[in-house]
């Protein structure tokens, strides 16, 4: 048995003792009956059998930290305990606006809670048009939980105070996901861990192993930072950057002139030469849609079709995927989804396939183009586009990117190209489900002034903000450490978790909100079918006869359902219906209800009931409209 092997045995041992161990615990047989209970331990514990560790030391962050329990700002990054609690306190608070409910079940347990805004007194939520917002499926971007946590309470706040937010909220249903994916969102908050989505044990090199190798916070201090060292020269890939007199940034080196070498903190549990390459999970629940899902690496049994990393085992495998896939199939009334990530800043949609104008009706494609241009307005985003095209060819001329890239390990090629997701939310929205769905990427990674104007901001310029204006707490300084494999050696670096991948909270609500009034933008831009006008009027030349004449428009900015919507018959056309009183009765051959296609944006259409009326008849008719997307209206008309 070589080395490797049985340094892979003894990790597999370990990690079988630490769940015997822990069922031992947990099992007040094993103890005995007077036994005292063990003391509380400060360990978060991940569920899942795995050959790494399952236990990590709980990282104490000031960032999570509330200014005043009980009460909600975004100067700090919620736990899921908190934002339970929120959601809690605004159903008690306002049991006529909000509905609190759980959707189903993460992989660890924990319910997933939704909520429904809408004004309870004007109709059923599903009787309205409405949006679904989502936050935080990918762990480590938890900004997206805090925007969602940030437009469902300047909504509420706003009701009966706004006339704008209050005619939203009295016409519209708007359902709230905070944390689509709360394991992993509470392990990147309560350890120095992360990862992409959900906890479920995951062999992500491919080596025959479960999640063998995740990264240790060697100096305890909450986060998994850069390792450097030095080296004789010419042995290294890196230098300090000679443009900050710090010594603060490193810099890649041109071959054979390095001296030093920078990795993640951490070791190489498994011995394979490589630090931190299998974590804790790694399955990615926006891979996991049913829309052009593809198997992960290795299961493409020709070797010639395309894969997906992070997929799962089959389409939806994933529960938390699944909640949202279930609750939009239950609910066709939701004509626009925001699901957000971090950190490009972009407008994000479909197709992540093809172009749009490949695969997206002409009329559909406008809608997009339309939110695109809008939502930078408001946002000031520099980016909007699809996930093929316009997002796989960002940062192209970028020598920054170009280098950056380099450094992980893969090149951004010099002449555009599309590059497939499979798997992707925006994909199943769009050609699935016949939605208006952004999947919006949140901040910026850092890249906050451009000091010298230059179109770019480099590593030196947001050390400098982090200096002059954040007092410099997201940048750790290089700290003198003796790790167990390299010897003497320094760590340090830029904040990974509130910096690189989430804003400082400093400046948490100035991108909440720019991209949760685009939300509301969305929101306000749903269909709404009325009845204009309804009247009856005799036919001339015939006795008793006369005709009821109803015109109904849609008043919102989206057609009542786009082409895709039609296409792959997730809606049914709107339908116009009258209701008559005893004594009046419809001609013969007249349907009570007719089908009238789809309405567009302040496009009116005029349907004729032809009715036969007894003498003497006096009473009350209705007419109404139902559109799937476009909600519910009706009018009463006196008849006699």
């Amino acid at each position: 048995m070589n080395a490797r092997a049985r340094k892979v045995l003894v990790l597999a041992a370990i990690a079988f003792a630490a769940v015997i161990v822990l069922a031992m615990a947990q099992d007040p047989g094993f103890r005995g009956r007077d036994a005292q209970p063990p003391k509380p331990s400060d360990a978060y514990v991940v569920v899942g059998v795995r050959h790494g560790a399952s236990f990590f030391p709980r990282a104490r962050y000031e960032f999570t930290k509330p200014g005043k329990d009980g009460e909600i700002d975004f100067l700090h990054y919620h736990t899921y305990d908190e934002v339970v609690a929120i959601l809690k306190r605004w159903a008690e608070k306002h049991p006529g606006l909000v509905d609190l409910y759980s959707v189903g079940k993460s992989y660890e347990g924990r319910d997933i809670w939704q909520i429904t805004i809408t004004n309870k007194a004007t109709g059923k939520d599903t009787d309205k048009p409405a949006m679904f917002i989502e936050g935080n499926r990918h762990s480590g971007e938890v900004t997206a939980a805090e925007c969602a946590l940030w437009f469902a309470d300047h909504v509420l706040r706003g009701y009966g105070q706004d006339p704008g937010l209050t005619a939203l909220v009295d016409t519209k249903a708007l359902y709230v996901r905070v944390k689509n994916n709360p394991d992993g969102s509470e392990m990147y908050l309560q350890t120095a861990q992360s990862n992409r989505s959900t906890v479920r044990p995951n062999d992500d090199d491919r080596d025959g192993l479960l999640d063998e190798d995740p990264p240790e916070d060697l100096d305890g201090d909450g986060f998994i930072l850069q390792v450097r060292k030095k080296v004789e020269p010419g042995k290294g890939t890196m230098i300090l950057d000679p443009a900050d007199p710090s010594g603060r940034l490193m810099k890649r080196a041109e071959p054979g002139k390095g001296d030093y070498t920078v990795s993640s903190e951490g070791l190489d549990n498994d011995g394979d030469g490589r630090v931190n390459e299998d974590g804790v999970g790694g399955l990615d629940l926006h891979r996991n849609y049913p829309e052009n899902w593809r198997p992960m690496p290795g299961r493409d049994l020709t070797g010639r079709g395309f894969t997906q990393g992070g997929a799962g085992e089959y389409p939806l495998s994933e529960p938390e995927t699944r909640a949202v896939f279930t609750f939009l199939l239950e609910h066709p009334n939701v004509g626009i989804v925001q699901t957000m990530d971090t950190t490009v800043p972009m407008l994000l949609h479909g197709p992540s396939t093809s172009r749009m104008s490949e695969s997206m009706f002409p009329e559909d494609m406008a809608v997009y183009r339309y939110f695109d241009e809008e939502g930078k307005k408001i946002t000031g985003y520099p980016n909007a586009g699809d996930t093929y095209w316009d997002y796989a060819n960002l940062g192209r001329g970028d020598r920054d990117m170009r280098a950056m890239a380099a450094e992980m390990g893969f090149e951004i090629p010099r002449e555009p190209q599309g590059s497939p997701l499979f798997g992707h939310s925006p994909d199943f929205g769009y050609l699935y489900y016949g939605a208006v769905w952004y999947g919006d990427e949140l901040w910026n990674g850092g890249r906050v002034k451009d000091y010298d104007g230059d179109g770019r901001v480099t590593d030196l310029e947001a050390l400098r903000f982090i200096d002059e204006e954040l007092g410099g707490r997201y940048f750790k300084p290089w700290t003198k450490f003796v790790h167990p494999a390299l010897g003497e050696v320094e760590i340090g670096g830029f904040n990974p978790k509130f910096w690189r991948q989430n804003p400082p909270v400093e400046l948490l609500e100035e991108w909440i909100r720019k991209e949760g009034q685009f939300n509301l933008f969305l929101a306000k831009s749903l269909p709404q079918v009325k009845v204009l006008s309804a009247a009856v009027k005799p036919v001339k030349k015939e006795a008793d006869t006369f005709e009821i004449v109803a015109v109904f428009t849609n008043e919102g900015y989206l057609p009542t359902a786009l082409k895709m919507a039609d296409r792959v018959k997730i809606v049914r056309p709107d339908a116009a219906a009258v209701r008559l009183p005893a004594g009046v009765e419809l001609a013969p051959g007249v349907r009570a209800r007719q089908d009238i296609g789809y309405l567009r944006q302040n496009e009116r259409k005029e349907v004729r009931w032809k009715v036969k009326i007894k003498p003497g008849t006096s009473g009350e008719a209705e007419v109404s409209i139902s559109s799937t997307r476009g909600g519910l209206a009706k009018a009463a008309l006196k008849i006699g």
